[in-house]
């Protein structure tokens, strides 16, 4: 894939395009969740042109697809407390969720809780996955971007496509497991009801 200068500069999020009408929680504002987002494309921006002036590919064509997603998940998750002091990154290792409520738990860590919010990003439009089914308030970040080994003839530039959050119960999702001899990663994905209520709730369009 030739990457270009033009498509090293994310487009930028349209400020018209935010859901007034959508709930968030724990205090979080939608200018909040702009800004956090407008840090990431500052960031993305930043590397890509880093990278394309030493003619290394930009940072979404370097990384398999699931590890740039889950890049974009960690950065909002990093910046949004910066905006929204209501919440903290969840500091304990692999803490479920991601953003939990500022000064609850001791040292702000805590391993499972129903109480915060989990972070994703996502290519796609509906199937996201976790690990298990569970009460969770699930905010999740559609992008489009393109991929290692993606036979494109016209680069594109990375951008947010749409945001959709809503409080899901286990309900909301279907449990796949494994059999005794796979290796396969256990997921939980939001089902049809699941995805009705993030839809319902779409924070974000372009």
């Amino acid at each position: 894939m030739l990457d270009t200068a033009a498509v090293c500069t994310p487009v930028p999020v349209n400020p018209g395009g935010f859901n007034q009408k959508s709930t968030l929680p724990y205090g979080l504002q939608l200018n909040q969740l702009h800004q956090a987002m407008n840090d990431f494309l500052d960031f993305l921006g930043f590397v890509n042109r880093q990278l394309y002036s030493k003619g290394i590919p930009r940072l979404e064509c370097l990384l398999m697809p699931a590890t740039f997603s889950s890049l974009v998940g960690e950065y909002i998750v990093y910046r949004i407390p910066f905006y929204c002091t209501q919440l903290v990154k969840n500091q304990h290792h692999n803490g479920h969720p991601d953003l939990i409520p500022t000064g609850i738990f001791p040292q702000n860590a805590v391993l499972h809780t129903d109480e915060g919010i989990e972070v994703k990003a996502s290519k796609y439009s509906s199937g996201w996955q976790g690990h298990n089914p569970e009460s969770v308030w699930l905010l999740v970040f559609q992008i489009d971007c393109n991929s290692p080994n993606e036979k494109v003839t016209q680069p594109k530039p990375f951008q947010f496509k749409a945001v959709y959050g809503a409080k899901l119960d286990k309900q909301d999702w279907n449990f796949s497991g494994r059999s005794a001899t796979s290796r396969r990663t256990i997921t939980a994905s939001v089902n049809k009801s699941g995805l009705e209520k993030m839809k319902q709730n779409w924070i974000y369009r372009t």
